[in-house]
């Protein structure tokens, strides 16, 4: 199954590794893991709420963290 993360961006739900809200990029732990990170990929037209990682890349979405998770869990059917 496929999820919408807002903007163009969709993405597999199998490759889905974590969704985090966008305020923990705050925490010096997620600011070293993304400053490390070569394939990251921004929302352009929105204020990022939420921060995707897939095996991939790494996503800033301009939907919450929250939606996000509901998405998942109801293509998953969880």
């Amino acid at each position: 199954m496929y999820i919408h993360l807002g903007d163009d961006f969709v993405v597999s739900t199998h490759e889905i590794v974590a969704i985090f809200d966008y305020k923990t990029k705050a925490s010096p732990i997620v600011e070293e893991f993304l400053t490390k990170q070569k394939d990251l990929i921004l929302s352009t037209n929105n204020t990022p709420k939420s921060i995707v990682v897939t095996v991939q890349s790494i996503y800033f979405s301009p939907l919450a963290s929250g939606t996000l998770k509901k998405r998942t869990q109801v293509q998953t059917g969880i």
